[in-house]
């Protein structure tokens, strides 16, 4: 049988494995998001301040797509469905989000490349993900992605056999910025 002690001992243990837990899973999200942008793993792809420097003559194919959360009320679709660029060549894309409803809708956007190797070696200049997105009602607005993929990808065992790249964008709404939110709400309180 414990003693007080031992009960006191295997209590802290306890505690101790909890609170681990506890801070492992709270950790877990950004560590795998840094993971997948470290390695393009999931299809996770980099972010780059400036195109590339080098311009091979090589041409790989880029696809656009698009899907919206189950609720959320936008409409959401490419403006192109595919492009041809040089690797190393900068691109630029254009998808277009409409707001049909009667109340503002803020949404923000999550991404992937496939196939999941060429991740790594797809860069985003200037992306429309990187920024919240508020749409007011009936607003239509035509969002830019400017990309290049890195001439890079033909040394890589696996990428260098990528003769396409789809690019995949997945809408999700997000709470209202409050002072939008704050002008939703009529002046009876009731929300629209």
């Amino acid at each position: 049988m414990l003693g007080l002690e031992g009960k006191q001992k295997t209590l802290a243990q306890t505690v101790g494995v909890v609170v681990l837990m506890g801070g492992l899973a709270w950790a877990s999200v950004p560590l795998y998001d840094w993971f997948c942008r470290v390695t393009g793993y999931g299809g996770a792809t980099n972010v780059a301040e400036s195109g590339s420097e080098t311009i091979l003559d090589q041409t790989i194919k880029i696809r656009f797509d698009a899907s919206l959360e189950r609720d959320m009320p936008w409409e959401f679709k490419p403006m192109q469905r595919e492009m041809e660029i040089r690797i190393g060549e900068t691109g630029l894309a254009f998808y277009e989000a409409y707001n049909p409803t009667d109340r503002p809708v803020a949404g923000s956007a999550s991404y992937n490349v496939a196939p999941y190797a060429a991740g790594a070696f797809f860069s985003k200049i200037h992306c429309f993900c990187f920024e919240e997105q508020l749409l007011a009602p009936g607003e239509r607005v035509t969002m830019p992605v400017t990309f290049f993929v890195d001439p890079e990808i033909i040394d890589d065992r696996e990428a260098k056999f990528a003769k396409h790249i789809t690019l995949s964008y997945t809408f999700y709404e997000i709470d209202l910025p409050e002072d939008t939110a704050q002008l939703a709400v009529p002046s009876d309180g009731a929300v629209n």
